[in-house]
Formats: structure tokens, sequence, C-alpha cells
């Protein structure tokens, strides 16, 4: 009995401490439940958990619904069509023929004196040029053509008829061209008995075209330009007097916001820019250029300067016979007299003078401006101008600010007060060094104004054109924006 009495007591205390000791593990687990529990209130926990789990949730959705690219803006669909249209595309309006085609199917009817069928031709270059074998190396002749003076806005519509930026949506469009040939329909009224009606009659009728047309309406013409193949004092007669000479086209109430390009600009019109003259030269790439300006760089030149012109006897105090009379006086000089030389559309005789001066002498022509400056940068020979708007303001787009470092001025009264003589003073007075620093100024500056031939690759090369289209577009975009 004792025995088994002792062997329950032992098994009463084994069972007792092992109850202890899940009561005390009890009172740990609830401790430090409680302990998490006062640090952590469990609604937070709670409310933790479906966070986590909502945000899951969103995310999963969201990858799914996400397409796999974002969409692209207009700008960056249009940059995605070609990446060489940073700067937009340009719309070319179908005008009806008798804006524009049908000048040049009559162009026995553009002048009163003579035919312009030859002017107009090869897409406004002009025929191919001839006699040129003393002056230009035989391998870059091809790229040579007798254009005309005014033919810019033949020029620019075939060129821009094919220009890699050019779209037919015109939803998608930055600028719109108007091809409308306002210089060679003015050309065909300046003189004689023809009245103001008749010298506004074809800007009326385009005008009255384009207002029909929802793109020009929508912003007021602010995204549209033209191109003026004459300057730009051709196209503002301020009254409706017959005897007053030009158009009234830029001073059309419909013509207030359309941006114009003209080869001389008026130089307090936001509005209007300048771009080079044509010359005779059209490269076909950039071979060519290259070795032009190579030619012209080495060229022998043995005339400190010259001057090609003819006297305008009918002008009171002609500046033009100051130069010619005192040109043909002296030794250092080379004179081109027009009035018994062919010196029109860069005929040789005047690239052969160019070539042979260091200098050339440019006074203003029927405006400040003149074509035969473009025709002596481009044979290498450095401008001497007169005054001060020939090149202040002008071609700002194509040539540098400071005309200093490929021109030299001299005030035209300062040159008549000496009879010309200033002239070769200042120009001896130019050291060598400085005469070679502002050719190379010249040759470097070619490419941005000479026009190329349509078609061809000029490698990284932009020619004038392709200056002006891109900076047309970036100022349209500015002004619509």
């Amino acid at each position: 009995m004792q025995l088994n009495l002792s062997k329950r007591s032992s098994n009463s205390n084994e069972h007792h401490h092992d109850s202890s000791k899940k009561s005390k593990l009890t009172f740990e687990l609830k401790h430090a439940f409680h302990t998490v529990k006062s640090q952590i209130p469990l609604t937070h926990c709670v409310w933790l958990l479906i966070t986590i789990f909502l945000q899951i949730l969103i995310l999963f959705f969201l990858i799914r619904s996400s397409p796999p690219h974002p969409p692209l803006s207009n700008s960056q669909q249009l940059v995605a069509l070609n990446p060489d249209c940073q700067s937009g595309y340009v719309y070319v309006y179908d005008l009806p023929a008798t804006f524009n085609t049908e000048f040049i199917d009559k162009c026995e009817e553009l002048d009163p004196w003579k035919s312009r069928c030859k002017a107009v031709s090869n897409g406004g270059f002009g025929p191919s040029a001839t006699g040129l074998e003393r002056v230009v190396p035989e391998d870059i002749t091809p790229a040579w053509y007798w254009t005309d003076m005014y033919a810019a806005e033949v020029i620019y519509h075939n060129r821009i008829l094919s220009h890699k930026c050019r779209i037919m949506d015109p939803e998608k469009a930055t600028g719109f061209y108007i091809p409308f040939y306002a210089g060679l329909d003015i050309g065909r009224f300046l003189w004689f008995n023809y009245t103001a009606k008749d010298r506004d009659r074809k800007g009326e009728m385009v005008l009255d075209w384009l207002k029909e047309q929802p793109t020009f309406t929508r912003a007021n013409g602010v995204d549209h330009f033209i191109m003026l193949g004459r300057l730009t004092w051709d196209f503002r007669r301020l009254t409706a007097n017959d005897s007053e000479w030009g158009s009234s086209l830029l001073y059309m109430p419909l013509m207030k916001n359309v941006f114009r390009l003209s080869v001389e600009k008026h130089l307090n019109d936001d509005l209007e820019e300048s771009v080079p003259y044509p010359t005779a030269f059209h490269p076909r790439s950039e071979s060519d250029i290259v070795q032009w300006q190579n030619y012209i760089r080495n060229y022998d030149r043995t005339k400190l300067f010259s001057f090609v012109g003819a006297k305008r006897e009918k002008i009171k105090n002609d500046f033009r016979g100051v130069l010619m009379d005192y040109c043909k006086s002296e030794e250092n000089c080379l004179a081109v007299d027009c009035a018994t030389t062919v010196c029109s559309d860069g005929a040789p005789a005047i690239l052969e003078s160019f070539l042979d001066s260091e200098f050339c002498l440019q006074p203003r022509g029927d405006g400040l401006t003149r074509r035969s400056t473009f025709d002596c940068m481009l044979a290498g020979s450095i401008p001497v101008y007169f005054w001060r708007g020939t090149f202040k303001g002008q071609y700002e787009w194509h040539l540098p600010w400071v005309a200093e470092s490929y021109t030299v001025f001299i005030d035209h009264d300062n040159v008549r007060d000496t009879n010309g003589s200033l002239i070769l003073q200042v120009l001896q007075g130019i050291h060598k060094d400085k005469v070679k620093e502002m050719r190379e100024t010249l040759i470097n500056l070619l490419p941005k104004f000479v026009y190329a031939t349509p078609g061809k690759d000029l490698g990284s090369v932009k020619d004038a054109f392709d200056i002006t289209i891109d900076r047309v577009l970036k100022r349209l975009k500015s002004r619509r924006d």
C-alpha cells in the first residue's frame, strides 16, 4: 500500500510539475501577445494587410491594361515620319494654273521688250551656260546656267514640290506654301499705261481663292508663306493712283498675317525675310561645291578691285557713273562696262572679272541690294558696298550678322567727295592676311547662298533653299504656337 501510494504521490507530483510548466508557457505567450498588441493595435494590422492586398491587386490590373508603348504626341509622330524634318512639314497648295504655271506657258507675254521663255525654263534655272570653257573647270560646267535674277519664285516652287519635308495631309502641316508667281505677274504691268486694277487683279483673285480654304481661315494665314520673286517694293503700292509703282499685294487685308520671302526685304517688316538672289552656279553634289571652293581659293587674282555695271545717264548724280569713271582711270581696277558688254545672268565677262579681282564694287541696284553682289561672292571676290542697307539687316538667315567679316563698307557720300580715290586708299590699307581671312569666310559661306540642282544629293551640305525652308517652318511654328 505504501508503495502504491508512494508511486501515486510521485506521479501526482510529476503531473503537477508538467501542469506548472504549461501554465507558465501559456502565461508567457499571452504576455508576449499582449506586449505586441500594446505596440501595434490589431485594427492597424488588419488595415495594413488589406492595404497591401489592394495595392497588389491594382498593380496587377495596371500591368494587364497598360499598352506596350505610350502613344506618341502629334509632333513626335511627325518626327517619326522623317527624322530629317525636325522643324516640321510643308503643305503646298494646288493653285489653279492661272496663278503660276500659266505664266510659264505664256512666257512670251511676261516682258514688253523681250521673251522671258528662256529665263523661266529648266525650273527657273534658265538655259545651260555656254562659253565658260576658259573660266570654269570642265567637269563642273554642267552645273552652270544663265539664271535670271528674278526667277526665285519658280525655283522655290520647283524645289518644294520634291522636298523631303513636303506632306500631302494638310492636318499634319506646320506651314502652308502659296505658289503664286506674284513677281512674274506684276512684271507684265510695271511699265506703260496699265492701271492699278491691272496690277492688283491676280493678287486679289488668289486671295479670294485662299479665303475659301479652311486651312487658311482657321488661323487667318498665320502659318502661311509666299515667295516673291522680285524686290519687296514692287508689291507695296500705297494708293489706287495708276501712276504709282507696283501692286498693293502686301497691303491687302488677307495678306496681313502671311509670311513673305523676297530677294530684298523691307527692313522694318517683321513678316518678311530676304533670301539670296539666284546665281549661275547650281551644284549637283558636295563634290561640285568643294571643287569650286578650291578653285576660287587658289585663283591668281591680278587686280585689286573691279566694277561691273553701266552708267544711268537719266539719273541725276548717278553713283554708278562715279564708280565707272574712276575705275576706268585707275590701273588697279578692272572695269566691265555693261553698256557695251553683255552682262545679264552671270555672263562669262562678269565671272572672269570677279575671279580676277580681290574686291568688287557693289553700288545699290534697283533697290538697296543687287544680284551682282552674289555673283561677286560666288567668285571669291570681296564685296565693297556703299549703303548700309545693302547688307545690314538683309540675308540674316544665310550670311553672318557681322558683315565686316566678309565685306568692306565705304560711305557713298565720302566716295563722291573724293571722286572715288577713297576706294583705293581704303582697300590698299587692308593687310593681305586680312584679305585672305575675309575670302576664306566667303568660301565657307558659299553653300549657303547657292541653289542646288533639284533631286541631287549634297550630302551634309544645306543650300540656300534648305536653309530657308527650315527657318520658315520654325518661324511659322513659333507664330502659330
